[in-house]
């Protein structure tokens, strides 16, 4: 009987395999695009110890806010201390990624085990749901902003913040996903030869939730460096000298009139992989969505 429960549960995953995936991808050029940028991003990001012209720490007044392009020892120019600002940039956007991951590592394990508890014992499905309304109702700036009152400013309570968040999105996604596994043959027909709640979850359940989680992520992900980064922008964030995309761009606003470069260039990196994330996403939705495939 075994053999019942295997057959109908690999029939139902409806998901294109890998290479599937990378071809669709490969056929848009947006998506493709985009594919390019971060992963030429998170490999600068990686490599920055090793590419970066200067430390990013390093200081020289006398060769402050030179302009971009002007010199080739300083390609994006410097700021009003006369740090490079592009060993900052890809310190900054190796920091920005760092705590984009870990925020929507943590909110997404829990709000992706809320949603399938939720979807799977019904008789907890109300108040589990309630309270994620209730932290829904919540901004992560409203967040970021209690808990940097109560310990102060700096990355964790940001990162708490976006994790929390981020766990009543999750959740739902994930319960809608389940909702509809659940109604599945083959999870009567595991439940009928005997198999565990925690089996039928950790077999079948979540496997046929996470392309759904994963598209979720993507475009997450994107929507969590924004905030993060205005939350630093706003003061809360990473402290400087620290190099982070937010803190660089608040740093250059007192000199937007006459060296709009400093705050410009994070910006604009900020944007471009918000961007990238939104084009990534919307194209794995619309690969791995099986309502919109065709």
């Amino acid at each position: 009987m075994t053999a019942v429960v295997a057959a109908p549960a690999a029939a139902a995953v409806k998901a294109p395999g890998r290479r599937s995936v990378v071809r669709r991808l490969a056929r848009d050029p947006a998506a493709l695009l985009a594919s390019v940028f971060l992963a030429a991003v998170v490999l600068a990001a990686l490599l920055a110890p090793w590419i970066a012209p200067y430390d990013p720490f390093y200081t020289d007044p006398s060769k402050g806010m030179r302009p971009p392009f002007e010199d080739a020892a300083y390609f994006f120019g410097t700021d009003a201390q006369g740090r490079d600002i592009l060993s900052r940039l890809l310190y900054g956007t190796r920091l920005t990624l760092l705590m984009g991951l870990v925020a929507l590592t943590m909110g997404g394990i829990l709000g992706t085990a809320v949603g399938i508890v939720a979807a799977f014992y019904r008789r907890v499905d109300g108040l589990l749901m309630r309270v994620m309304d209730v932290l829904l109702s919540f901004p992560a700036i409203l967040f970021g902003l209690a808990i940097a009152a109560i310990t102060g400013p700096g990355l964790s309570p940001i990162i708490i913040a976006l994790a929390i968040a981020t766990v009543p999105l999750l959740a739902r996604i994930s319960r809608s996903s389940a909702l509809v596994i659940m109604q599945q043959d083959y999870i009567d027909a595991a439940r009928a030869v005997g198999l565990v709640d925690g089996a039928i979850i950790w077999r079948y359940l979540l496997p046929n939730c996470l392309s759904s989680i994963f598209v979720f992520s993507t475009l997450r992900f994107g929507q969590i460096i924004l905030i993060g980064a205005a939350l630093s922008f706003l003061g809360l964030g990473a402290q400087p000298p620290t190099a982070e995309l937010g803190t660089m761009a608040a740093n250059g606003r007192d000199f937007l009139f006459f060296a709009p470069h400093i705050a410009t260039i994070p910006s604009l990196t900020i944007f471009a992989i918000v961007l990238a994330f939104n084009v990534l996403g919307d194209a794995l939705r619309d690969i791995l969505d099986p309502r919109l495939r065709y």
